[in-house]
Protein backbone atom coordinates (compact mmCIF):
# COMPACT_ATOMS: atom_id res chain seq x y z
CA UNK A 1 0.00 0.00 0.00
CA UNK A 2 3.22 2.60 0.98
CA UNK A 3 4.66 1.94 -2.33
CA UNK A 4 1.80 2.06 -4.15
CA UNK A 5 1.14 5.79 -2.65
CA UNK A 6 4.60 6.75 -2.87
CA UNK A 7 4.17 5.90 -7.13
CA UNK A 8 0.54 7.53 -7.37
CA UNK A 9 2.41 10.83 -5.68
CA UNK A 10 5.66 10.40 -7.62
CA UNK A 11 3.71 10.50 -10.89
CA UNK A 12 2.16 13.76 -9.46
CA UNK A 13 5.88 15.28 -8.08
CA UNK A 14 8.21 14.36 -10.68
CA UNK A 15 12.06 15.21 -10.20
CA UNK A 16 12.81 18.34 -11.79
CA UNK A 17 15.87 20.39 -12.07
CA UNK A 18 16.26 22.57 -9.59
CA UNK A 19 19.16 24.55 -11.93
CA UNK A 20 20.37 23.86 -15.35
CA UNK A 21 22.68 20.80 -15.28
CA UNK A 22 26.34 21.14 -15.61
CA UNK A 23 28.77 19.11 -16.96
CA UNK A 24 31.24 17.07 -14.51
CA UNK A 25 34.41 14.84 -13.96
CA UNK A 26 35.66 13.58 -10.67
CA UNK A 27 38.16 10.96 -9.94
CA UNK A 28 38.20 9.33 -6.14
CA UNK A 29 39.84 7.01 -3.99
CA UNK A 30 37.65 3.57 -3.72
CA UNK A 31 38.51 1.94 -0.30
CA UNK A 32 37.27 -1.72 1.52
CA UNK A 33 37.48 -1.21 4.90
CA UNK A 34 38.68 -5.33 4.86
CA UNK A 35 41.24 -5.13 2.19
CA UNK A 36 45.04 -3.63 2.36
CA UNK A 37 44.78 -1.95 -0.99
CA UNK A 38 42.84 1.10 -2.44
CA UNK A 39 41.41 1.33 -5.85
CA UNK A 40 39.96 4.76 -7.37
CA UNK A 41 37.02 5.54 -9.16
CA UNK A 42 35.81 7.83 -11.86
CA UNK A 43 31.99 9.24 -12.05
CA UNK A 44 31.19 11.98 -15.21
CA UNK A 45 28.15 13.70 -16.90
CA UNK A 46 28.53 14.90 -20.29
CA UNK A 47 26.07 16.63 -22.82
CA UNK A 48 26.14 14.68 -25.93
CA UNK A 49 25.58 16.85 -29.46
CA UNK A 50 21.96 15.30 -29.69
CA UNK A 51 21.38 16.71 -26.54
CA UNK A 52 20.86 13.48 -24.37
CA UNK A 53 23.23 13.59 -21.21
CA UNK A 54 25.63 10.38 -20.73
CA UNK A 55 26.44 9.40 -16.65
CA UNK A 56 29.68 6.86 -16.53
CA UNK A 57 31.25 5.05 -12.98
CA UNK A 58 33.55 3.29 -13.03
CA UNK A 59 35.86 1.56 -10.27
CA UNK A 60 38.28 -0.94 -10.01
CA UNK A 61 40.46 -2.41 -7.24
CA UNK A 62 42.62 -5.60 -7.22
CA UNK A 63 40.07 -7.74 -6.87
CA UNK A 64 37.11 -6.57 -8.45
CA UNK A 65 35.41 -4.04 -11.22
CA UNK A 66 32.44 -1.76 -11.47
CA UNK A 67 31.06 0.08 -14.68
CA UNK A 68 27.55 1.65 -14.77
CA UNK A 69 26.23 3.82 -17.89
CA UNK A 70 23.36 6.05 -17.84
CA UNK A 71 21.81 8.01 -20.99
CA UNK A 72 18.50 10.15 -20.43
CA UNK A 73 16.68 13.47 -22.06
CA UNK A 74 15.34 16.40 -19.98
CA UNK A 75 12.18 17.04 -20.80
CA UNK A 76 9.96 20.21 -19.27
CA UNK A 77 12.68 19.62 -16.51
CA UNK A 78 12.16 16.37 -16.13
CA UNK A 79 14.71 13.14 -16.21
CA UNK A 80 13.59 10.75 -18.98
CA UNK A 81 16.45 7.56 -18.73
CA UNK A 82 16.83 6.11 -21.81
CA UNK A 83 19.90 3.62 -21.38
CA UNK A 84 21.34 1.88 -18.56
CA UNK A 85 24.11 -0.65 -18.62
CA UNK A 86 25.68 -2.26 -15.70
CA UNK A 87 28.50 -4.65 -15.48
CA UNK A 88 30.35 -5.87 -12.22
CA UNK A 89 33.21 -8.31 -11.39
CA UNK A 90 34.85 -9.82 -8.41
CA UNK A 91 34.25 -9.84 -4.86
CA UNK A 92 31.89 -12.69 -5.30
CA UNK A 93 29.31 -13.13 -8.34
CA UNK A 94 29.72 -11.05 -11.19
CA UNK A 95 26.50 -8.78 -12.08
CA UNK A 96 25.12 -7.39 -15.78
CA UNK A 97 22.41 -5.25 -16.38
CA UNK A 98 20.70 -3.61 -19.85
CA UNK A 99 17.94 -1.69 -19.90
CA UNK A 100 16.37 0.52 -22.71
CA UNK A 101 13.63 2.53 -21.52
CA UNK A 102 10.92 2.44 -24.72
CA UNK A 103 8.72 6.35 -24.40
CA UNK A 104 7.23 5.87 -27.33
CA UNK A 105 5.91 2.12 -26.24
CA UNK A 106 5.71 3.32 -22.57
CA UNK A 107 7.70 0.17 -20.91
CA UNK A 108 11.12 -0.83 -19.99
CA UNK A 109 12.73 -4.12 -21.37
CA UNK A 110 16.06 -5.56 -20.43
CA UNK A 111 17.54 -8.49 -18.78
CA UNK A 112 19.41 -8.72 -15.55
CA UNK A 113 21.80 -11.62 -14.62
CA UNK A 114 20.52 -12.85 -18.24
CA UNK A 115 16.79 -13.35 -17.09
CA UNK A 116 14.36 -11.03 -18.67
CA UNK A 117 12.57 -8.02 -17.21
CA UNK A 118 9.59 -5.92 -18.55
CA UNK A 119 8.30 -3.14 -17.00
CA UNK A 120 5.20 -0.12 -17.60
CA UNK A 121 7.11 3.16 -17.68
CA UNK A 122 5.49 6.30 -16.79
CA UNK A 123 6.90 9.71 -15.87
CA UNK A 124 9.26 9.73 -13.19
CA UNK A 125 11.02 5.91 -13.31
CA UNK A 126 14.14 6.14 -12.94
CA UNK A 127 17.47 3.92 -12.97
CA UNK A 128 19.79 3.14 -10.50
CA UNK A 129 22.19 5.76 -12.04
CA UNK A 130 19.94 8.68 -12.86
CA UNK A 131 18.22 8.87 -9.25
CA UNK A 132 21.46 10.55 -8.09
CA UNK A 133 21.44 13.12 -10.36
CA UNK A 134 17.48 13.65 -9.25
CA UNK A 135 18.91 13.44 -5.72
CA UNK A 136 21.66 15.94 -6.67
CA UNK A 137 19.48 18.75 -8.10
CA UNK A 138 16.93 18.07 -4.82
CA UNK A 139 19.37 18.34 -2.78
CA UNK A 140 20.25 21.83 -4.45
CA UNK A 141 16.46 22.90 -4.26
CA UNK A 142 16.54 22.66 -0.50
CA UNK A 143 14.67 19.67 -0.26
CA UNK A 144 14.38 17.82 3.41
CA UNK A 145 13.35 14.58 2.42
CA UNK A 146 12.51 12.77 -1.32
CA UNK A 147 11.65 9.12 -2.83
CA UNK A 148 12.25 8.05 -5.93
CA UNK A 149 10.86 5.23 -8.15
CA UNK A 150 13.87 3.08 -9.74
CA UNK A 151 14.10 0.04 -11.68
CA UNK A 152 16.23 -2.12 -9.39
CA UNK A 153 16.49 -5.71 -11.06
CA UNK A 154 13.77 -7.46 -11.35
CA UNK A 155 11.57 -4.57 -9.16
CA UNK A 156 10.66 -1.06 -8.85
CA UNK A 157 11.79 -0.13 -5.74
CA UNK A 158 11.30 3.10 -3.63
CA UNK A 159 14.51 5.24 -2.75
CA UNK A 160 13.98 7.37 -0.01
CA UNK A 161 16.76 9.91 1.25
CA UNK A 162 16.87 12.66 4.15
CA UNK A 163 19.23 15.56 4.73
CA UNK A 164 21.01 14.92 8.18
CA UNK A 165 22.76 18.93 7.81
CA UNK A 166 25.47 19.70 6.79
CA UNK A 167 29.64 19.20 7.03
CA UNK A 168 32.82 19.87 5.56
CA UNK A 169 34.34 17.36 4.19
CA UNK A 170 38.33 17.22 4.29
CA UNK A 171 39.26 15.64 0.68
CA UNK A 172 42.77 16.31 -1.33
CA UNK A 173 41.26 19.19 -3.24
CA UNK A 174 40.73 20.86 0.04
CA UNK A 175 38.14 21.72 2.41
CA UNK A 176 34.61 21.07 0.74
CA UNK A 177 31.70 22.38 2.00
CA UNK A 178 28.83 19.31 2.01
CA UNK A 179 24.97 18.98 2.19
CA UNK A 180 25.15 15.56 3.81
CA UNK A 181 22.10 12.87 2.94
CA UNK A 182 21.74 9.65 4.10
CA UNK A 183 19.44 6.78 1.97
CA UNK A 184 16.31 6.24 4.95
CA UNK A 185 15.59 1.66 4.39
CA UNK A 186 13.36 -0.12 7.12
CA UNK A 187 15.56 -1.45 9.30
CA UNK A 188 13.25 -4.64 9.61
CA UNK A 189 14.22 -5.27 5.95
CA UNK A 190 17.86 -4.32 5.41
CA UNK A 191 20.88 -3.08 7.56
CA UNK A 192 22.86 -1.81 4.78
CA UNK A 193 23.48 1.90 5.37
CA UNK A 194 24.46 4.49 2.56
CA UNK A 195 25.56 8.36 3.40
CA UNK A 196 26.24 10.90 0.52
CA UNK A 197 28.01 13.88 0.77
CA UNK A 198 27.13 16.90 -2.27
CA UNK A 199 29.26 20.10 -2.57
CA UNK A 200 27.42 22.83 -1.88
CA UNK A 201 29.61 25.28 -3.89
CA UNK A 202 30.10 22.91 -6.87
CA UNK A 203 26.65 22.22 -8.46
CA UNK A 204 26.45 19.42 -5.77
CA UNK A 205 29.12 17.48 -7.15
CA UNK A 206 29.25 14.00 -5.03
CA UNK A 207 32.66 14.16 -3.07
CA UNK A 208 32.33 11.16 -0.75
CA UNK A 209 30.27 8.38 -0.24
CA UNK A 210 30.20 5.82 2.36
CA UNK A 211 28.65 2.23 2.59
CA UNK A 212 28.21 -0.59 4.96
CA UNK A 213 26.92 -3.46 3.22
CA UNK A 214 24.59 -6.24 5.09
CA UNK A 215 27.52 -8.36 6.03
CA UNK A 216 29.44 -5.66 7.65
CA UNK A 217 31.90 -4.60 5.27
CA UNK A 218 32.17 -0.86 4.24
CA UNK A 219 33.01 0.99 1.35
CA UNK A 220 33.88 4.47 0.79
CA UNK A 221 34.82 7.11 -2.51
CA UNK A 222 36.29 10.06 -1.10
CA UNK A 223 37.18 13.01 -3.87
CA UNK A 224 40.55 13.64 -5.10
CA UNK A 225 40.28 16.02 -8.20
CA UNK A 226 37.35 17.44 -10.26
CA UNK A 227 35.78 19.59 -12.87
CA UNK A 228 32.27 21.33 -12.75
CA UNK A 229 31.50 23.16 -15.63
CA UNK A 230 34.87 23.21 -16.91
CA UNK A 231 36.36 24.82 -14.01
CA UNK A 232 38.73 22.69 -11.62
CA UNK A 233 37.30 22.47 -8.02
CA UNK A 234 39.04 23.84 -5.44
CA UNK A 235 38.37 23.65 -2.07
CA UNK A 236 39.63 25.60 1.79
CA UNK A 237 43.18 25.10 2.71
CA UNK A 238 43.65 24.88 6.62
Amino acid sequence: MRRALLFALTLFSLPALAEDLQPFSASYTADWKQLPVSGSAERSLKHEEDGRWTLNFEASMLVAGLTEESTFRVDNETLMPLTYRLNRSGLGKGKKVEQDFDWEQKQVIGTDRGDAVRFPLNRGLLDKSTYQIALQQDVAAGKKSVSYQVVDGDEIETYDFRVLGEEVVRTKAGLIDAIKVERVRDPTQSTRKTVLWFAKDWGHLLVRLHQVETDGKEYQIMLKEGTVAGKAVEGRRD
